[in-house]
């Protein structure tokens, strides 16, 4: 079985999910946890950074790289089309999402755990001591913005970053208009890429996340509410329904072990 080291909210290991669904393997998930000090997945891999999966002896780092692998090794409902043309769009689109859209949604998740406080109460792992959720209770909105300042997330770069992701779900409802895909008729890999993206900036409504129910369906109310976003989020989630597998469908392992790694 392949096993997939991860972690829970990345972007990147919810494609590589998303992917592994989509081409109906089965999988374990070895939850790598951030900031700890333990360095087994560099010794593995020789990078630190989620997602990587093992399959047999072979490890596979970077979500693009694992499409590419698992097209190969398992050609069955194909990622990336055949015809060139759309191949290269197809390639040439999801590396600017990868690259660029990915960004926007982790600085509009930022803005969502600045403005909610129960939404970022509801963020924090379950074995998180009531002493520690109880301090949220009483942290200021300002620490958060001082907080954002020294991750260079000021108001300004938010604010822009949401304006832009507006953007782009109206690019992507525009190309979804005439098409059930986003290059055609049949889902790529851009597909799932876009898909898997935009968890940050509005959650599944699904049980597909590790996470609280209370959070399904959930982001920022400034685009999550939005109704001129309400074509995107449904085709999105449509997307889910049709390939990607409930919790309770897969095969799930939590590694107890600390990992330090890096978010790819």
């Amino acid at each position: 079985m392949i096993e997939l080291y991860q972690w829970e909210l990345s972007q990147f290991s919810e494609k590589v999910r998303l992917i592994l669904d989509y081409k109906g393997l089965e999988y374990r998930k070895i939850e790598v946890t951030p900031g700890i000090g333990q360095v087994e997945l560099f010794r593995l891999t020789g990078q630190q950074k989620v997602p990587v999966i093992k399959d047999g002896n072979r490890y596979v780092a970077d979500s693009t790289a694992i499409a590419k692998y698992l097209d190969k090794e398992y050609p069955d409902r194909p990622l990336i089309p055949q015809d060139p043309k759309q191949r290269a769009l197809t390639l040439l689109l999801e590396e600017w999402a990868d690259e660029t859209f990915s960004v926007k949604g982790r600085k509009v998740l930022f803005a969502t755990i600045s403005q909610d406080q129960e939404f970022r109460k509801s963020l924090l792992p379950n074995a998180t001591p009531d002493i520690f959720k109880s301090f949220l209770d009483v942290v200021p909105t300002d620490f958060f913005s001082a907080l954002g300042f020294g991750v260079g997330f000021t108001p300004d770069v938010i604010s822009a970053a949401i304006t832009s992701v507006q953007e782009d779900l109206q690019m992507f409802s525009d190309l979804l208009a005439n098409n059930p895909y986003l290059t055609g008729d049949e889902p790529t890999l851009l597909d799932l890429t876009v898909a898997s993206l935009s968890i940050l900036i509005k959650f599944p409504d699904g049980p597909y996340l590790d996470l609280p129910a209370s959070l399904r369906g959930k982001g920022l109310p400034a685009i999550a509410d939005n109704p001129n976003n309400e074509a995107f989020f449904n085709w999105r989630d449509g997307l889910y329904s049709q390939f990607r597998k409930p919790l309770s469908g897969i095969t799930r392992a939590v590694d107890s072990s600390p990992h330090r790694i890096e978010i790819d």
